[in-house]
């Protein structure tokens, strides 16, 4: 017995050493990035900076918040977040929900889940996506920046799954009481749902906010760019054309590490804001929503 309680307890002991090294795993970086963006830039070039902040300086803060590009990059990326995240979910819940019907619910079912899986397989090319934009007139408008992706198919696979889960005598005995398919789906699947609902809604607003490549390739007008996009054109490729003589000035006393480091830490923290609340939704939604009958 007692070499019994000794083994639990071992075994208990490097489950949580194993548990504290995965979770310093994922701080580190950010504590590191924090760290680099409050530090001088002497410190920074030297490479003493780790988990603390070395000769503590605020002015990689000062720089980027100086600038009016930033805070009109920021609310391009607040107005993207706000219209793609319920333009995704509506896309989502609508075509989950037929599709999570039997082949004798629905017969076209195969033809339309197929065509939904394809369009993961088939990733169309960089010129035809763009030309196809293009030609719808959405080129420099916000709408280039929601409309492209307005179905994430894996995520709505996640809740088709989740739908199959549910009970089918909800369903038929809604219908027997004269309810129809969109009362049933938002008076019933809907809020059954809503773990999965909350974790597809987190992947969207993540993959809205995080994107920068199609904000490049869709904006001619650097005004439209959202915040990652600008953050890629400040940090990656500087344009000195661009710069007054004070931000050149700026520019001069801060690292280009530091200037990164602030930006990145800026740009997570409605992320980090969001993440606490939704994150109990991860295992459920996740999980069931990929058993499969």
């Amino acid at each position: 017995m007692r070499f019994r309680l000794n083994s639990a307890t071992l075994s208990q002991g490097v489950l949580y050493l194993v548990l504290f090294a995965a979770a310093f795993l994922c701080v580190f970086p950010i504590v590191h990035v924090l760290a680099l963006s409050l530090s001088s830039r002497a410190a920074v070039t030297n490479g003493l900076v780790t988990l603390w902040p070395v000769d503590f300086s605020v002015r990689s803060y000062e720089y980027i918040l100086s600038r009016q590009e930033f805070y009109r990059s920021f609310y391009v990326s607040i107005v993207r977040t706000a219209l793609g995240v319920p333009i995704n979910l509506f896309f989502i819940v609508t075509a989950a929900y037929p599709l999570s019907k039997y082949a004798r619910e629905f017969p076209q079912r195969t033809f339309y889940a197929w065509f939904f899986v394809l369009t993961i397989m088939l990733t169309p090319a960089l010129v035809p996506w763009y030309m196809t934009i293009r030609q719808y007139g959405l080129i420099d408008s916000i709408w280039a920046l929601v409309l492209p992706g307005a179905v994430p198919v894996f995520s709505m696979l996640i809740v088709m799954n989740y739908f199959r889960a549910i009970p089918k005598e909800m369903e038929e005995s809604a219908l027997a009481e004269g309810a129809n398919h969109w009362q049933i789906l938002f008076r019933i699947y809907v809020p059954l749902a809503m773990p999965a609902i909350a974790t597809v809604t987190l992947f969207a607003m993540v993959t809205h906010w995080n994107a920068w490549f199609d904000g490049l390739l869709l904006m001619n007008d650097p005004n439209n760019y959202p915040l990652q996009s600008y953050l890629q054109t400040v940090v990656v490729r500087p344009d000195a054309a661009l710069m007054s003589a004070r931000q050149m000035k700026e520019l001069a006393e801060v690292s280009n590490r530091t200037v990164k480091a602030a930006q990145l830490f800026v740009a997570m923290i409605p992320m980090m804001l969001v993440y606490p609340f939704i994150q109990k939704y991860f295992t459920t939604g996740i999980l069931l929503g990929g058993v499969k009958e």
